[in-house]
């Protein structure tokens, strides 16, 4: 049994507006995880930082134009929450940029099947 052209030609589009989608999707989604490994990175930093100061060192956090002192271990507890928030965030992204390349990858390969099955 052999779909008409027009049906067809429809939906090799749907597939290829798919595809096009997932690969938009996947640059979003790469460029969200090199940032959030970066603000890691930087937190790491930071914590390591203020590991190395003495315990009697006043710290100061930035809260909009100002800042304000806070205890050297809140701030430890509040860069160690950051960084497992972030890296909890990465691995749900990583999760969907595998969704998103299967999905990519399997358009691609009904485009092709079509393509070559009506080549015969």
């Amino acid at each position: 049994m052999s779909i008409p052209n027009e049906a067809l030609q429809k939906l090799v589009q749907e597939i290829e507006t798919q595809a096009i989608t997932a690969q938009r999707e996947i640059n979003v989604v790469k460029a969200t995880i090199a940032s959030k490994q970066r603000d890691v990175r930087m937190l790491e930093l930071t914590s390591t930082e203020v590991k190395q100061l003495d315990a009697d060192t006043k710290v100061y956090e930035g809260i909009g134009k100002m800042f304000m002192f806070a205890p050297t271990n809140n701030v430890q507890t509040r860069l160690s929450s950051d960084t497992a928030e972030l890296k909890n965030d990465i691995s749900n992204l990583d999760k969907k940029l595998h969704y998103l390349e299967t999905t990519h990858k399997n358009s691609r390969e009904h485009i092709d099947q079509i393509f070559k099955s009506r080549g015969r």
